[in-house]
């Protein structure tokens, strides 16, 4: 059974999947900006892991891992840049 997550504040859920499609495709990823979710097949596929739409229970919580650890990572590492750019501007 999928879980979704929620953001503290609503609104911030466009601004962030917006991010993560800017992200990605800064990382070399084909991202449509409508679906941004659906990188995680390209990411699945590049590191030779099954993923699949609909159940993926077999799925091992390693893989799975990988995959996200892959597009969070690079997203933290956007954010962190992105801080220390704004701290060397003050």
């Amino acid at each position: 059974m999928a879980r979704r997550r929620r953001y503290v504040v609503p609104e911030a859920a466009r601004g962030m999947q917006a991010f993560k499609a800017n992200v990605m495709k800064q990382e070399g990823y084909n991202v449509n900006p409508e679906r941004p979710d659906d990188v995680k097949y390209e990411v699945a596929k590049e590191l030779g892991i099954p993923l699949r739409q609909g159940d993926n229970g077999d799925l091992s919580t390693e893989s799975a891992g990988h995959i996200g650890g892959k597009i969070g990572g690079s997203m933290v590492r956007e954010l962190v840049r992105m801080a220390q750019d704004r701290l060397s501007k003050q």
